[in-house]
């Protein structure tokens, strides 16, 4: 994407280099079952605060049958807690916030730029640009299948009071 800072250069990304396979990630993020939507974490940087990790997606996501009946389109919902769940990693991996579970703050400026199939591989891209302690954190995020540019944001993440649910 030429005119574009982009947090990481898709063609960059060694998808041999695991830093994190779906047992590792369990370690710290609480999503299971269908929810679970990282299959891996290939590169996670604290002192860039940048993480990367993707998801590949089955013919039996959850969403397929319904999302589009006879065209699957991954949700831009779920593109985006794919995004969370990178983060939500990155965060209790490095203990950015002291918190045990994570959940939405919010989100600004998301775009959806394509789409994303069952079959596709969506690379995820985080980078938190801002952190208050025990309160919040904003994180960019750019997915890409192959080298395109599917969708972009920023989000916030906030701890969530798990003793008081």
């Amino acid at each position: 994407m030429p005119g574009k800072d982009l947090i990481v250069d898709p063609t960059e990304i060694d998808y041999q280099k695991i830093v994190a396979d779906i047992e590792e990630i369990r370690r710290y993020n609480p999503q299971r079952d269908a929810m679970e939507q990282l299959t891996a974490i290939v590169y996670d940087d604290p002192e860039s605060r940048v993480c990367v990790g993707y998801k590949d997606l089955a013919d039996d996501e959850f969403w397929c049958s319904g999302h589009m009946p006879g065209m699957p389109l991954m949700p831009g919902v779920v593109m985006c807690e794919v995004a969370a769940q990178v983060c939500s990693y990155h965060s209790s991996r490095h203990d950015l916030l002291g918190a045990r579970v994570y959940g939405f703050g919010g989100l600004d400026k998301v775009r959806f730029r394509g789409v994303v199939r069952p079959g596709d591989r969506l690379l995820v891209a985080c980078q938190v640009t801002q952190v208050r302690h025990g309160r919040m954190f904003v994180a960019q995020f750019e997915e890409f299948v192959g080298t395109e540019l599917v969708c972009e944001g920023s989000l916030r993440v906030i701890p969530l009071p798990v003793d008081q649910l």
